[in-house]
């Protein structure tokens, strides 16, 4: 706790750069020792040296303590848990403030998705079926939980049961936008939300930039669906070509101006994409064991109830072994639109979304009576309603009530 201190007093100076700072660590070698070194050793510096001079922690102790309170991690560059993908990037951030479980990075195919906030449907759509796409083949997506592209890939990973990073540009505690709390909630129970800056960082526009190099250094691609000629995604995606990272685009309409940033960064040399396997496959021989995992086939038994039927598809030379058995017919989850109207019994609930299920048998059910019901932790039920919305089990409506889709006797 003792070093920790120093690394946020030092990673809050804003007043000087970032290569700067590190600058600092080099030479005195920690930032203990910035912090108790002399004005006059400060002279050698050719760059303003000022904000040094104020060794006040008292900011430095309120950020711990709101970081206990709200149960956020505190992760600094010098961890062994900071991801090495990220201390590689040209300014990696001093301190990381993480919610939720943090993924072991390096090990990871991860994808960082972007783009406009001013999508239009079709963006949405096949954002969302890219994060399914990836996250079901075993990718971790990446978003920075903005309104349009960035939250529609949060939410077609999480539907597909993936684990999902939120990078944000402003205080984990802050929600933003506001519709997103229990986004936000979903992300954190399947994955972490992950800042630079401290609790209680409002979003402010100049931190959406610097973020972005963040999304970029945490992930092997980014892959961009819709960017305008003046796009943060574009930030992003030049970002990720400093950093040695590979670059998808989604192509568009050469009609839509919603597609003209990004149909020009194919020109420049992006490979274009048609679905998520189109990523994956740039990374298949580098992850082997998150990418090459056969994948699992489920049925239906007359009860409604899931049953793994194998872990692959049948091989060729099994063929004629089991052509005179009856055929196993296959349950994946169908497309979004048609999901949401499920009227059958569920297909992967596990027991705390049943035992919730179960206990809706009446419409426009309000939170706090499904929590009473169950008795289950509250932040588990909003985090399984969550889950459920999006897969189109249940409906929120109006003051936290819900209505279920089906019926589990």
């Amino acid at each position: 706790m003792a070093e920790l201190k120093y690394w946020i007093w030092l990673a809050e100076k804003r007043g000087i750069s970032l290569p700067n700072r590190y600058a600092l660590i080099d030479y005195f070698g920690s930032p203990e020792k910035v912090y108790f070194t002399r004005e006059d050793d400060l002279k050698k510096f050719d760059f303003d040296c000022s904000p040094i001079l104020d060794k006040s922690m008292a900011p430095v102790n309120k950020i711990i303590g709101d970081c206990e309170e709200k149960y956020i991690d505190i992760i600094t560059c010098a961890d062994g848990v900071y991801p090495h993908r990220l201390k590689q990037i040209y300014d990696p951030p001093m301190v990381l403030y993480v919610k939720g479980r943090l993924p072991l990075i390096d090990e990871e195919a991860a994808i960082t998705v972007v783009g406009t906030r001013a999508c239009t449907s079709y963006g949405v759509m096949m954002s969302e079926r890219f994060g399914y796409e990836i996250a079901r083949g075993g990718g971790l997506v990446i978003t920075g939980l903005a309104r349009g592209i960035d939250s529609a890939a949060a939410k077609g990973a999480l539907r597909a049961g993936g684990k999902v990073i939120g990078v944000l540009g402003n205080g984990i505690d802050v929600v933003y936008p506001k519709f997103n709390e229990d986004l936000y909630e979903s992300v954190i129970h399947c994955g972490c939300l992950i800042s630079e800056f401290p609790p209680g960082t409002p979003p402010e526009g100049k931190n959406f930039p610097i973020r972005n190099r963040i999304m970029s250094g945490l992930a092997v691609g980014v892959l961009v669906i819709e960017a305008p000629e003046l796009s943060g995604a574009l930030i992003t995606a030049r970002r990720a070509v400093d950093q040695g990272r590979d670059v998808f685009v989604l192509p568009g309409s050469p009609d839509s101006r919603a597609s003209i940033g990004s149909n020009n960064l194919i020109r420049e040399g992006a490979t274009p994409v048609f679905e998520g396997k189109d990523v994956l496959e740039e990374y298949l021989l580098k992850f082997p064991q998150k990418l090459g995992r056969p994948k699992k086939i489920y049925e239906l038994d007359d009860y409604g109830k899931k049953r793994l039927i194998d872990e692959e598809l049948p091989k060729k030379d099994e063929t004629n072994k089991n052509k005179h058995k009856p055929e196993k017919k296959a349950v994946d989850k169908p497309d979004s639109e048609d999901y949401i109207e499920i009227s059958v019994a569920p297909e992967e609930l596990n027991p705390e979304e049943t035992a919730i299920i179960k206990s809706m048998n009446e419409p426009n059910i309000h939170i706090d009576t499904i929590i009473e019901r169950t008795g289950l932790p509250a932040e588990d039920v909003m985090a399984a309603m969550t889950m459920m919305e999006l897969s189109g089990y249940v409906t929120q409506n109006a003051g936290k009530r819900y209505t279920a889709h089906i019926k589990i006797s």
